[in-house]
């Protein structure tokens, strides 16, 4: 009967396990299945013994190879074994092999029954004397033990063979790089797909396919290769058919957005587009674009405002509008109404998603259509033949740049660049020095991660057109130039903030020049003091903090002003000026709620026939601080009536108390009463789409001498007023495409304000309504 060995790990009821062998004689188990079988068998057996070949060190067996059948020698069995065992032929016997020091060795039964090896893992067998391996059986190893325990009873059967008879040893298992036993063995499916060290898995025999008298397939060139054209990876969704462009879209792949490069007109593309049948490639020529990487973006943006206000309004030197109106004040009423329509076209090359663009041409233009309706003569111009309500438009350049990218100082894409050309710039972060337009040319980059930002710029100040305030370039540019340098720090003084140091020179050369708006006003010099020109030299030190502390926020700014005006307007003489400015605005965040607090001072000149300047006064203000625009003192513009002809207390979209002819062309004054706001508001976030914010702002001139020298006035009290306002803020598809703003504001006029605007009633109050529409694409 041929030997076919099975063998199946039990396990006993006890916990102990046993390997029954079946078939003819006594066939071996695998050594990794002795030694997991030891791993996992907690019960032990008294006394047994190990079979030779099988050497217990801790809980890893190792069995030799035994020599095969036909080269063994000695009998097959020993009738002691069964005699000892009780064991009738066809039952099972059972062999205890400990696992922790060597036993003695065994005879192995020649029963046809299943043999059981029960594994016993505590106590180690007494060793018994080495007898004769007995043979292996179908060129399997063999138990070559003298003492087989009685996995019952604990007794043991002794097997005499003949010197004679001995198989020569055989060479143990091969000896691994670390001179150690081989692993534990585990299920081969739970490290399916990984590789143990000393684990040595045999592959499968090869397979092979063979398909005779079968077609060969074509070779890949057969294949088309341009069946999915994908001349790009941003053209890759439209190939596939996932995304379709649509030029009316700017959310989806467009190319008018800067989605995707532009096609360049060589003959190679206009004879693909030929053989696809799409429209030949509209980019011009002359542009000489190479390479494919240049991307273009296109903006169109909409705003329309519509504002209702009151401010105090002199009646006409020569004429009133209503006959017998003789008061210095005439009605307050207002209306305007301005449509600006936005165009913006920017050629971008290189791709901008983790650095800056390698060439960058911009060009901004905007139209302007306004409507300004007054009660009184001589407010919108200086011919009385004129009415009292305008319409004006105007086209204005406001970017024209070219932004040349210099190169890298790191692989972070740390970087410098220039830009030559009309371009935006703000020289603080809420804009309260110079927040402008300007022509110029600015060396700009990063370093550290883009830790440090720095700018080294210098503006040559254009003409500003009077009734829309865009700039100007058929004129020549003014005499006024501002060199700037400033460098921003993130997470500096401490962490979460950003901090700012910067130096800027006003270089002002206007003294002999006389410039007189489209209206007929003269701005330059403003009509006040002497009227005679001006030059200076003004430079600020500026310190600017922005930032959050756990939820509380907080933006400061601080000036120092010092310099020399060439031509004081109440002397006549050379003077110097020395002026501070500082603000803070502090805001803390409540889920959907934050409350704001803002406070602001600018010094105001006490003496202003002495030769030392101590008016605080800004290059281009256009501050976004203590409500913005939707504060009545931000938004409106007080004239100062009576001591000067044509001067503001403060300019639109302006908070300091500058005594200025115009913000947009007239010249800074630095000698003015100064200001002082304290103020407080909450912006709450009601929808993701609606957003309420409320202010209250308390204002002051800082010192009246120089109000009170011009108005030949004793006595003017310093307190201008009560600002409350209030604005809704609508973004129906929570976009910035369509913005929607209503806001109301109103001026309820403090002592110092009645003394300088004397009314019938006195507590008339001062407002404005403000509509706002902004379209962006």
């Amino acid at each position: 009967m041929s030997a076919v060995a099975a063998f199946s790990l039990l396990l006993s009821s006890t916990g102990s396990a046993a390997l029954t062998v079946s078939g003819a004689g006594v066939a071996t188990a695998d050594p990794a299945a002795l030694a997991l079988a030891a791993l996992f068998t907690p019960g032990v057996t008294e006394g047994a013994a190990a079979p030779d070949g099988i050497a217990a060190e801790g809980t890893s067996a190792l069995v030799d190879p035994a020599p095969d059948a036909s080269q063994s020698a000695g009998p097959a069995s020993d009738p002691s074994v069964e005699a000892g065992a009780g064991e009738a032929e066809g039952e099972s016997s059972q062999l205890a092999l400990p696992l922790d020091d060597p036993a003695p060795q065994a005879a192995a039964p020649a029963s046809a029954g299943p043999v059981q090896l029960a594994l016993a893992l505590d106590d180690p067998a007494p060793a018994a004397p080495q007898q004769a391996e007995t043979p292996a059986v179908q060129g399997e190893w063999a138990p070559a033990s003298d003492s087989a325990p009685d996995a019952q009873s604990g007794s043991s059967a002794t097997t005499d063979a003949p010197p004679s008879a001995a198989a020569p040893a055989q060479p143990g298992p091969p000896v691994n790089e670390r001179a150690a036993p081989p692993p534990t063995p585990v299920e081969q499916e739970l490290i399916d797909g990984r590789r143990r060290p000393d684990e040595h898995r045999q592959l499968p025999d090869e397979v092979r396919q063979e398909n005779p008298g079968a077609i060969r397939s074509p070779p890949p060139q057969a294949f088309p290769a341009d069946h999915v054209p994908i001349p790009d990876r941003w053209r890759l969704i439209q190939s596939l058919g996932v995304v379709t462009e649509n030029w009316r879209d700017p959310y989806n792949q467009n190319t008018l957005k800067g989605d995707r490069p532009i096609c360049l007109p060589t003959d190679e593309e206009q004879e693909r587009r030929r053989q696809a049948g799409i429209a030949r490639c509209a980019t011009p020529r002359f542009l000489g674009l190479h390479g494919h990487d240049w991307f273009f973006n296109l903006t169109g943006i909409s705003d329309t405002v519509v504002e209702p206000r009151s401010f105090p309004i002199p009646v006409g030197i020569q004429t009133s509008q209503e006959p017998g109106q003789n008061d210095l004040f005439g009605r307050d009423n207002s209306l305007a109404a301005v449509q600006t329509f936005i165009f913006s076209a920017a050629l971008i090359k290189g791709s901008t998603a983790y650095r800056p663009p390698d060439v960058e041409w911009r060009l901004t233009l905007a139209a302007q259509a306004n409507y300004v309706d007054v009660p009184e003569r001589r407010v919108l111009d200086v011919r009385p033949s004129q009415g009292s309500n305008r319409f004006d438009y105007f086209l204005g350049v406001q970017e024209a740049f070219l932004d040349y990218h210099l190169g890298n100082t790191s692989y972070r894409y740390d970087f410098y660049s220039i830009r030559v050309g009309i371009q935006e710039w703000q020289e603080d972060f809420r804009g309260f020095l110079f927040n402008d337009s300007q022509l110029g040319i600015r060396l700009f980059g990063n370093r550290d991660n883009n830790r440090v930002q720095f700018n080294i710029a210098a503006f040559w100040r254009l003409e500003k057109d009077t009734n829309s305030g865009l700039n100007d370039v058929t004129q020549r540019p003014r005499d006024d130039w501002v060199l700037t340098a400033n460098l921003y720090r993130q997470e500096f003084p401490f962490i979460n903030t950003t901090s700012e140091v910067s130096v800027t020179w006003n270089i002002n050369r206007e003294q002999g020049q006389v410039h007189v708006d489209d209206n007929g006003f003269p701005v330059r010099p403003s009509l006040i003091g002497n009227l005679r020109a001006r030059s200076y030299d003004a430079v600020y030190l500026g310190y600017g903090i922005d930032g959050h502390y756990g939820r509380l926020n907080f933006t400061g700014q601080l000036y120092g002003l010092f310099g020399q005006d060439r031509n004081n307007a109440f002397t006549g003489r050379p003077a110097r000026i020395s002026a501070f400015f500082g603000a803070l605005e502090p805001s803390y965040d409540m889920n959907w709620i934050r409350i704001r607090g803002s406070a602001l001072y600018a010094s105001g000149d006490s003496n202003p026939f002495d030769n030392v300047q101590h008016g605080f006064d800004a290059i281009f203000e256009n501050p976004i601080f203590a409500g913005a625009d939707t504060s009545y003192w931000i938004r409106q513009t007080v004239p100062f009536i009576g001591g000067a002809r044509a001067v503001s207390l403060n300019g639109r979209n302006g908070i300091l108390n500058s005594l200025r002819s115009s913000k947009e062309e007239g010249q800074s004054n630095f000698v003015n009463p100064g200001t002082v706001l304290l103020g407080g508001g909450a912006d709450f976030d009601i929808l993701p789409q609606l957003r309420v914010s409320t202010n209250v702002n308390h204002l002051w001139f800082q010192n009246t001498t120089v109000l009170e020298r011009l108005r030949q006035q004793c006595c003017i009290r310093r307190d201008i007023g009560w600002d409350v306002s209030a604005s809704a803020i609508y973004r129906p598809f929570v976009t910035q495409n369509i913005v929607l703003r209503l806001s109301g504001a109103l001026l309820q006029p403090g002592d110092g304000f009645r003394d300088i605007f004397t009314n019938e009633p006195r507590d008339h109050r001062y407002y404005s309504i403000l509509f706002n529409a902004i379209l962006t694409y």
